[in-house]
């Protein structure tokens, strides 16, 4: 699933990239030295984000993979650090509400 999203992402910024050097095809023509310097810093950005995005994707992976061999070796401490987890923050979320006023009656 975040494999599937994540390969959505990175189609997304395939996309934008397509439509930059459609915009950057569609104005060489024109012969301004500022919009060519514009053009330049548009491919480097895209360049830029592009190599990011794709880092960061093998990075999620990594740590995704990582993650899942640490629960199947240890099961039982990851299954009580997630319950203490989401105690912790059940409690914190009921702190707040009461604190703004939100109280739930019965």
């Amino acid at each position: 699933m975040n494999e599937t999203k994540t390969t959505a992402g990175h189609n997304d910024l395939g996309t934008f990239a397509k439509h930059a050097r459609s915009l950057i095809s569609a104005t060489t023509n024109v012969a301004s030295q500022k919009l060519g310097e514009a053009r330049q810093r548009v491919v480097e950005t895209v360049d830029s984000a592009k190599e990011t995005a794709s880092r960061l994707r093998d990075q999620s992976v990594d740590y995704a993979k990582a993650s899942d061999e640490a629960v199947r070796q240890h099961p039982y401490p990851a299954l009580g650090i997630a319950f203490g987890v989401g105690a912790l923050f059940g409690y914190l979320v009921s702190r707040r509400g009461s604190r703004n006023g939100n109280k739930t009656e019965k």
